[in-house]
């Protein structure tokens, strides 16, 4: 297996910093993608990996993702994510310790990278964290940590709505079934909301007593962890972890669309021609899923009343439409018309800087 020397020169990317948290054992991954639109932001994501290497190549191919995140909305960020890889469960103070340290370790920075919320890390988290830096997205007037969760699940929803207006005709979910793998924070939200518009709903989770707390809830049908690429549905929305559309799982797919708030759920970009091949329509991961990004910078310049914030997210089904409509016209994959916007925004920016 390469070395983080080797993986690090091989990416296209700007910098990596690397910690080592000797107390728990931790491995802490900052990766700087691009620095066009402005210093790095990015989530801190949480995970036990099964080695070092991928949680340092997670943490690139996020950083890559959020470049491209914000660069699609406009906002004037950097492409940055950080990923803090334990050896094994850390609760209670131990944890505590881990962020509080992290949170220090980001202020010696100065700005260089600024985090929020992500997999793994809680309101909790990101309340400790916060003790430590001025750098942390997702607090508010008094300190308190805000859930980004909902306003990523709207701006999904919206996408949702309109990868239907551009299949079937329709933007009303109502008696379409819709297969969401992962029900947490975001995933969860999304959930409720289809089914409050009348959609059928199949969910999945590798967190049992949650699966079924939701289906319950949601008098949803519960689909294996093993059966969810050959399940009939019109949508699978991937609402967990990346990389589940690749050359194994894409011939299995029963569905027309795939719209969902996981992050780089293409595992390879060949990918994307293959559900091109397969006639089903793809919402960019990173345009998609944007919504719980743009509520934070949004609140960050002083945006914070939620109806607003809701209101505004709502503009990634406007994006989505045209990402759709450009595809449809050239007969390609929206990845390739999202990818164009990006660099019509980051050539735009870097033509800018240099007058």
């Amino acid at each position: 297996m390469e070395n983080f020397n080797e993986m690090i020169s091989a990416w296209k990317g700007e910098a990596v910093l690397t910690k080592f948290d000797r107390p728990t054992g931790s491995w802490i991954f900052i990766a700087l993608h691009d620095f066009t639109l402005g210093n790095p932001s990015g989530g801190t994501r949480f995970q036990v990996y099964p080695s070092p290497n991928e949680a340092l190549l997670d943490a690139m191919r996020l950083a890559e993702g959020m470049t491209n995140k914000w660069a699609a909305i406009d906002f004037p960020h950097g492409g940055g994510k950080a990923v803090i890889a334990p050896p094994g469960p850390i609760e209670a103070d131990d944890r505590i310790g881990l962020f509080r340290r992290y949170g220090r370790f980001l202020e010696s920075l100065n700005g260089l990278f600024a985090t929020g919320a992500d997999m793994g890390t809680t309101e909790a988290d990101i309340a400790v964290i916060g003790q430590e830096t001025r750098f942390v997205h997702g607090l508010d007037a008094n300190h308190q940590p805000v859930d980004p969760g909902p306003y990523t699940a709207h701006g999904v929803y919206s996408g949702l709505c309109e990868a239907l207006r551009a299949t079937v005709g329709s933007a009303d979910p109502a008696g379409i079934t819709v297969l969401v793998q992962g029900v947490g924070d975001v995933g969860g939200v999304l959930a409720r909301t289809l089914s409050a518009a009348g959609a059928n709903l199949l969910l999945c989770d590798l967190n049992s007593g949650l699966l079924q707390q939701v289906a319950s809830e949601l008098d949803a049908e519960i689909v294996a962890p093993d059966d969810i690429y050959a399940t009939a549905c019109d949508v699978y929305a991937p609402c967990a972890v990346g990389a589940t559309l690749n050359r194994q799982t894409i011939p299995l797919l029963k569905c027309k669309i795939v719209a969902g708030s996981a992050n780089n759920q293409l595992a390879e970009s060949a990918d994307a021609n293959r559900l091109v091949e397969r006639g089903i329509l793809y919402a960019p991961d990173y345009i998609i899923n944007a919504g719980g990004a743009m509520s934070l910078g949004l609140a960050d310049s002083g945006s914070r009343d939620s109806k607003e914030l809701f209101a505004r997210v709502e503009s990634i089904g406007t994006s989505l439409a045209e990402i759709f409509q450009e595809a449809s016209e050239r007969s390609e994959s929206p990845v390739l018309a999202a990818q164009r916007r990006v660099e019509r925004i980051l050539e735009t920016a870097r033509a800018a800087s240099t007058d």
